[in-house]
């Protein structure tokens, strides 16, 4: 298989000097789920507007399906469908009436744009309401649609920026369902997405970007397996104040046997080993010995959000830290 998009040393600074993408260079293979994962701010949107042909770049280089981004946008936008965060329908219209506007603005008519309405409608589970009006669509209805309307052309390559953003479980696993059956039938698609689990389940390949830099890239199978272990995140009284307080720990942890790799994170350490629940009496113990008190003791297996840890220091949403545990050993005051 062939690069359907390539980029080279892409940067892209925004009016007030922000540097929104700073220097990133990454391929994709036709055929691919490729993904983009990272925090709100990382750059992805500006990234996937930039390889849509709806923002110019500053400097770089890119081609999407052979074409070059500033000289060939027209070309680009033939092969390409694209879905924003934000879903562009009229509400007054009916799903199908929606549908036959982008028809229209792709310039096919008649019995062909029938069949691929007819074809879509199944494909995203909307048939029984494509002729309500869109005003009375719930919002993971008015998503599928949404997807819908960027596939009337039949589109090479998908852009999806960030496409189950505020969808509920149920609603968020249905559109994967449609998603992985658009990439088993041959179309590439190329994901932004924060959660985790999506772009575990979904991508063959993924680069994980923060702060407009690409941190890693891989598969997420490759990404997990780099962790070298379990993760046990040790939460640290003052654990951001005390910087002596942090050293020392860490000094600590390392004298454990297995123990792999400790690295600095908000508020306290990730500790990395190869079954690390059973090291985890030995680690409280220690402290314990050491008077240092512990917040919270977090263990889990590897994940997408451990690899970007890793690399960043940081979790993407810290504050589902003690949702993605497996296990959870919590207290307000050890001595």
């Amino acid at each position: 298989m062939s690069d359907i998009i390539t980029v080279e040393n892409l940067v892209e600074v925004y009016a007030d000097g922000t540097r929104a993408v700073d220097g990133i260079s990454f391929s994709v293979r036709e055929g691919e789920f490729f993904g983009f994962l990272g925090p709100n701010g990382a750059g992805k949107s500006t990234t996937i507007k930039i390889l849509a042909t709806l923002l110019k770049k500053t400097s770089g280089s890119a081609t999407v399906a052979g074409y070059d981004i500033d000289k060939d946008a027209r070309e680009i936008r033939k092969v390409i469908g694209f879905q924003s965060q934000e879903t562009i329908l009229d509400g007054d219209l009916t799903g199908r009436e929606n549908l036959i506007l982008q028809g229209h603005f792709q310039r096919i008519r008649g019995d062909v744009l029938k069949e691929r309405l007819n074809e879509l409608f199944k494909l995203v589970g909307l048939s029984e309401v494509a002729d309500k009006r869109v005003s009375f669509y719930s919002g993971g209805m008015k998503k599928k649609l949404d997807l819908a309307s960027a596939l009337v052309h039949k589109p090479r390559l998908l852009f999806l920026d960030e496409p189950t953003a505020g969808l509920d479980p149920q609603s968020r696993l249905g559109m994967w369902e449609h998603l992985e059956k658009l990439n088993r039938e041959g179309t590439t698609i190329f994901l932004t997405t924060q959660y985790m689990e999506e772009a575990d389940k979904l991508c063959h390949q993924l680069a994980i970007i923060d702060y407009g830099h690409v941190v890693v890239s891989g598969s997420p199978t490759e990404l997990k397996r780099q962790i070298g272990g379990d993760t046990i995140i040790l939460s640290l009284a003052n654990g951001d104040s005390d910087a002596a307080l942090k050293e020392r720990s860490k000094h600590i942890v390392n004298s454990i046997q297995g123990i792999t790799k400790v690295i600095d994170v908000e508020n306290g350490l990730a500790v990395y080993a190869k079954n690390a629940s059973s090291l985890i009496p030995d680690i409280v113990s220690i402290f314990v010995e050491n008077k240092i008190h512990l917040a919270s003791v977090n263990f889990s297996s590897p994940s997408l959000d451990d690899v970007f840890l890793q690399y960043t220091g940081r979790r993407i949403r810290p504050e589902e830290l003690s949702k993605k545990a497996s296990s959870s050993y919590d207290w307000k005051r050890v001595t």
